[in-house]
């Protein structure tokens, strides 16, 4: 008997694009934008730890995701930096917070676009942790259950506005349960839960703290993010995050933890999203800059292997150049 020839199927773009077994289409992608609170209607200052990507005001914010939408964008993920920050974060929850604000304009403008937005308040405190502080002889340790609470109103003020999904990232236990009472008691009950149910403590997130200006002021967030030797531990806030609620569920970072993904795609019947985190970005960019790689390349062959391993939905900053580019549709 002959041996196998697996080239036959191989000889052409045609053929190879016939047999492909994963692809990615705009619907699969969700663009992350740094949204700020400014006088300066034409602000839009370059994060330069993430080459491409910018704090934007909201006109500026208005006329980006205008050309996005136009070359195929479905849905964005918004974070705010407010124009000021106390130890509350009551920016985070205010009737017209900066986020408040861009949900209404981009509703306005762009009624199918899907809008999802953070709810946390890392970068609504002065001292950049995600929740409320403790005093005393217990100083600077962050409180969960009184934290719940303001993440709730949180949630609840950007449904109001008319986002479509709100995502808190947090990782406060008992969060999901907390948003999808208050959603639900203020009249919200379809309105879906995006939960960063699997987020590892990581070095990956540093250029992102540059961008959302949301660096703690001490410490760190070891003790609510979780351990990046861990596996099991991320089985057991899958299955919380399941009984509380939440219809879709993020892991983030995405390429380190692409174990993680497919461990959890073979064992939970639920739709998973993979944030391709701000490190993983600057590291693709840094390397094509200096012409090490062919970017293109790099980046569909990262994205894939994410949907390949379980992800129905991945959050890349590389959605709006990839449509741009006409490399997805």
């Amino acid at each position: 008997m002959e041996f196998y020839r697996g080239r036959r199927l191989r000889n052409s773009v045609a053929l190879r694009d016939l047999m492909a077994e994963t692809t990615i289409t705009a619907n699969d992608l969700i663009m992350p934008y740094f949204v700020i609170e400014t006088d300066d209607e034409d602000f839009k200052s370059p994060i330069n730890s993430m080459p491409g990507q910018y704090q934007l005001s909201l006109k500026q914010l208005n006329e980006t995701v205008k050309k996005a939408v136009a070359n195929g964008l479905k849905a964005v993920l918004l974070f705010g930096l407010p124009k000021v920050k106390d130890p509350v974060g009551s920016q985070a929850y205010a009737e017209n917070g900066i986020v408040q604000q861009t949900v209404r304009m981009l509703k306005q403008n762009f009624p199918q676009l899907i809008i999802i937005t953070d709810v946390c308040l890392c970068e609504y405190t002065s001292h950049g942790h995600c929740g409320l502080l403790c005093e005393g002889d217990k100083q600077g340790l962050v409180i969960n259950d009184s934290t719940l609470e303001l993440l709730a109103k949180t949630a609840v003020s950007h449904a109001k506005a008319g986002a479509d999904i709100v995502a808190p990232s947090d990782m406060m236990d008992g969060r999901v349960r907390a948003i999808r009472t208050a959603l639900d008691e203020a009249g919200f009950k379809q309105t879906p839960i995006m939960s960063y149910a699997v987020k590892y403590a990581s070095a990956f997130y540093g250029p992102f703290r540059d961008a959302a200006e949301s660096a703690p002021q001490f410490g760190d967030r070891r003790t609510y993010q979780m351990d990046f030797r861990n596996q099991s531990e991320a089985i057991r806030e899958m299955y919380a995050d399941i009984e509380e609620g939440a219809d879709i569920f993020i892991i983030k970072p995405a390429s380190a933890y692409q174990d993680i993904i497919r461990m959890i795609y073979d064992r939970c019947d639920v739709p998973l999203a993979a944030y391709q985190v701000s490190g993983e970005y600057s590291m693709i960019k840094a390397a094509a800059l200096n012409g090490w790689i062919n970017e293109n390349a790099i980046i569909m062959e990262s994205l894939i292997g994410m949907r390949r391993a379980g992800a129905k939905l991945i959050i890349t900053y590389f959605t709006e150049e990839l449509l741009e580019k006409g490399l997805i549709k």
